[in-house]
């Protein structure tokens, strides 16, 4: 496909001017792709600003991967800021490609990740920009709409307007959806027999085939299948040879700074810890790693083929990486004698090696997260660690010339008493006390960053059924956590915001209905809810009202173990069982060793390898 110089493209560039970082718009960057004669025109799309979306690893796999295929040519579309929205409205330009400004709706398949609730106002806006019908329904040309990443796993919201949901490992079920696709277009068959096939795929999820039955309470009684053939449960798909699944070595570079500014080395994927609270924990499971050889392999093409300086070690928990300390060691020799600086995205406070990370490591703060400010609350959410871990990791960091600490807690968690909150400055105080102690009483450079996120009950976790706390109750934690580290010199405090925290927690756990208060939303203005200069709060709150759903009931509600759940679709391999038995011994403040020491049984013994006790 060529760059044609269209009326649209000379108004483009009447406006890029006049708008906030025009590079989101221009592409043309180091590494972009560009094709002609593919069969199948697929758009990729992070649905938030280009700095967020060309940070997404996910983003970088899926892009050069497809454009490997001979017979497809992805391109990328971003939502665009709301300067650069506007002109696009007053100009009439519908949303376009980087690479060859392609109005999307031109498209195959328009593919979005879901990685954030906040951002689906986003998507509808992008659908409305690109002048796509929003809903599967009124779709009878253009693109298909298909939609993965780790929400979609629990995106009943988003059903009336995607066709496709694609869950788990994108390396395998996107190709195998493009290879139907590809059959599908020369055949002469309807929409719907593609959706029929596509249905038939393993980890493709289509909702038009399902329908949500309710009470007349209002609750989810049933979910019926409206094409029989439909599986019951769609299973996630799993990428089972990490070591060799497809990794991008020469990633597009941007001409502005993004968020993630560096490259990204997936070392492993999955996590074993088993916090209670985390849905990647168990979305991402069983853990696979790759080796030392592949990973110096690949930094050393990526180095050469992008100039980056800084390499992240990317995964849930990279310092539980098997090889971390040889790893480091290989990157170190493989890039002898050049600037090159290699980071970690958090560090494991139980497994902290002060002589390493100044060693090895970009020295900078150290971030940790305790999570909870009492070891019984630590129990509770599965945390494994203890204050003696937290304490012998900040004396170490401080020993080793470190002066900045982040500390990372949530508020509000199941269980969550005021002391679990006020424990948190009382750890902070400790800390404090050990710079002092070092230093002499000198506390000068001292810096102990405290942020508390507020606790969002995530599908597919043995949280799931919790209500979130209160927002009067939250806001009460945050007071008196901030009084109190307000009197600890060289303290200084973060938290969330609790509206948007509310809105997340209903859209996490919401059904199909919540989808019409989506499309209020957005008809009113919403978009850009991640950011919180544009949270529109009282949009979100008519919107609501409009469909008759209390918003903070929505959020605060309780699930019976026993309740029909709007994911029940959906098979991750983890299975409910195993959840359930994980809520109970949370509420006994009970602790789940690391699934590496045995298998635990949850569910993926086939997958991984392990065998129950």
């Amino acid at each position: 496909m060529e760059y044609k110089y269209t009326e649209d493209a000379v108004k483009l560039d009447q406006i890029l001017m006049q708008v906030e970082k025009p590079a989101r718009y221009t592409g043309a960057e180091m590494n972009m792709v560009l094709k002609k004669d593919a069969k199948v025109n697929f758009v990729f799309s992070y649905p938030d600003t280009y700095e967020i979306g060309m940070s997404h690893l996910g983003g970088k796999i899926i892009y050069h991967m497809l454009n490997e295929r001979r017979d497809t040519f992805c391109q990328r579309a971003y939502a665009p800021w709301v300067d650069m929205e506007a002109k696009m409205r007053e100009y009439q330009i519908p949303l376009f490609t980087l690479e060859t400004k392609m109005p999307v709706c031109d498209a195959d398949i328009w593919g979005f990740t879901l990685q954030y609730e906040l951002s689906f106002s986003n998507i509808l806006n992008m659908m409305d920009l690109a002048g796509v019908p929003m809903r599967t329904a009124e779709r009878t040309d253009g693109p298909f709409i298909i939609a993965g990443g780790p929400c979609a796993v629990h995106s009943e919201a988003l059903a009336p307007f995607v066709d496709v949901f694609l869950l788990g490992d994108g390396e395998e079920v996107l190709n195998e959806f493009i290879d139907a696709y590809v059959q599908w277009k020369g055949s002469g068959k309807s929409r719907n027999d593609f959706l029929e096939i596509a249905a038939g795929i393993e980890g493709c999820y289509v909702p038009s085939f399902y329908e949500h039955i309710y009470g007349q309470d209002g609750t989810l009684q049933n979910i019926n299948r409206t094409y029989p053939a439909a599986p019951l449960k769609v299973k996630r798909r799993i990428v089972k040879d990490f070591e060799n699944a497809y990794y991008p070595t020469n990633s597009i570079v941007p001409y502005i700074e993004i968020i993630h500014d560096r490259i990204m080395l997936e070392i492993f994927r999955g996590c074993t810890r088993g916090c209670r609270f985390c849905q990647a924990g168990y979305l991402y499971r069983p853990v696979r790693e790759r080796s030392v050889d592949k990973l110096t392999q690949q930094a050393q093409t990526t180095v050469q083929n992008t100039g980056y300086d800084e390499i992240s070690l990317s995964s849930l928990s990279s310092g539980d990486y098997s090889n971390l300390k040889e790893l480091a060691e290989g990157l170190k020799k493989s890039f002898c004698g050049d600037r090159l600086e290699v980071s970690l995205p958090s560090l494991r406070i139980d497994s902290f090696d002060a002589d390493f990370v100044s060693s090895q490591m970009k020295r900078s703060s150290l971030t940790f997260a305790p999570e909870a400010g009492s070891q019984r609350l630590r129990n509770v959410i599965n945390k494994n660690v203890t204050e003696e871990d937290l304490m012998r990791t900040v004396t170490a960091a401080y020993k080793a010339g470190y002066t900045a600490v982040k500390l990372y807690f949530m508020l509000g968690l199941p269980f969550e008493t005021d002391e679990d909150a006020l424990g948190i400055a009382d750890l902070v105080e400790k800390c404090a006390d050990i710079y002092k102690t070092i230093h002499n009483g000198n506390i000068r450079n001292m810096r102990i960053s405290v942020s508390t996120a507020i606790f969002v009950p995530k599908p597919f976790t043995p949280f799931q059924w919790c209500p979130q706390e209160k927002t009067e109750v939250v806001r009460h934690r945050q007071q008196l956590l901030a009084d109190r580290l307000r009197r600890i010199r060289g303290a200084e405090y973060h938290w969330h915001d609790t509206k948007t925290s509310m809105l997340e927690a209903a859209f996490a756990r919401g059904e199909r209905k919540l989808s019409e208060v989506l499309y209020s939303a957005w008809s009113k203005g919403a978009r850009m809810d991640g950011w919180s200069e544009h949270f529109k709060f009282n949009v979100w709150q008519e919107a609501f009202a409009e469909q008759g759903i209390e918003l903070d009931q929505y959020a605060n509600r309780e699930l019976s173990l026993d309740a029909v759940l709007p994911w029940d679709t959906v098979d991750i391999g983890v299975t409910k069982e195993y959840l359930q038995k994980e809520y109970h011994l949370a509420e006994q403040a009970v602790t789940t060793p690391d699934c590496r020491k045995g298998c635990l049984g949850c569910g993926l013994q086939a997958v991984c390898g392990g065998v129950e006790k």
